[in-house]
């Protein structure tokens, strides 16, 4: 018995995330829903190590079916890949790798999970967008809201201002432009608002980057936070009877996607909003 178990967890397909630190994170709870929405019996871990060991550790994700990919490995997993889809490419960062034969394709579901997100709360782009933080996530913001024809707009603090000017030129060669201001000194209304900054996230809730007479002033609030389920942005925005939605959509519409890519999958609006309600129960 012992035997057969050994072999069964041998030929189960492997998937994981890979970070560093990792911490608490839904990504297992939320890929085993998905696995089981397709009827697929697969294992999915955690597997934090220091940056020194990523090189070393390249054998074992190559015997993955596929895997994840968060802080500090998004740029470095880069050199190692045999090919990169054309998101990769547009935000020179993964968060998702497809494993064939050993062979590594690198895709970025963050833009992806954020569209799918707007799409499902009908959240237009097509409008004046405020994107709060110009780090990762916020570069990739600013750059598919450009995309889409949005009006950019990047706050920042002046100590990420040069960050700031780097998406900017990144914009222009899209053809597109981004304006760069003080988030200190922020008071036009905008049609959304996107938080794109840790401010707000747990353990120090109970903060907003933005002041409520800010938020007073725009239509929709996006805060990419998820933990806690509701920040004091969005708490705020909801106060003032604004659209509010927190950053849980995202977090699991990237890894329906991630699944999409990995197995040709397809999943219901409905299937997702289940799987987003129980992790959000979770952060209850």
């Amino acid at each position: 018995m012992k035997n057969s178990r050994r072999l069964w967890r041998k030929t189960m397909q492997q998937y994981c995330l890979i970070g560093h630190p990792l911490g608490h994170s839904l990504s297992p709870q939320i890929h085993n829903r998905l696995f089981a929405l397709e009827g697929r019996t697969a294992e999915y871990t955690l597997n934090a190590f220091p940056p020194e060991e990523l090189e070393a550790r390249l054998p074992q994700l190559r015997a993955c079916a596929g895997f994840n990919i968060t802080i500090p490995y998004k740029r470095a997993i880069l050199p190692y890949l045999q090919s990169l889809d054309e998101s990769g490419r547009i935000y020179g960062a993964v968060n998702t790798v497809a494993v064939s034969q050993g062979r590594m394709t690198g895709y970025n579901t963050d833009c992806g999970g954020f569209l799918r997100t707007m799409q499902s709360h009908q959240i237009s782009l097509h409008t004046s967008v405020c994107v709060l933080g110009a780090g990762g996530v916020g570069r990739m913001f600013a750059i598919e809201c450009a995309r889409q024809g949005a009006e950019v707009s990047i706050a920042v603090r002046p100590s990420g201002r040069e960050k700031a000017q780097e998406v900017a030129q990144e914009i222009a060669r899209l053809g597109a432009q981004a304006r760069i201001c003080d988030i200190a000194t922020l008071s036009e209304p905008f049609g959304l608002l996107i938080n794109a900054t840790p401010v707000g996230m747990f353990p120090k809730a109970g903060v907003s980057p933005v002041s409520k007479e800010l938020v007073e002033q725009v239509d929709t609030v996006f805060d990419c936070v998820y933990n806690p389920r509701k920040t004091q942005l969005l708490l705020d925005a909801e106060d003032l009877g604004k659209q509010a939605v927190g950053g849980m959509d995202m977090l699991v519409w990237q890894a329906a996607i991630a699944h999409e890519i990995w197995h040709k999958s397809r999943f219901a609006e409905e299937e997702i909003q289940k799987i987003i309600d129980e992790m959000n129960q979770l952060l209850n």
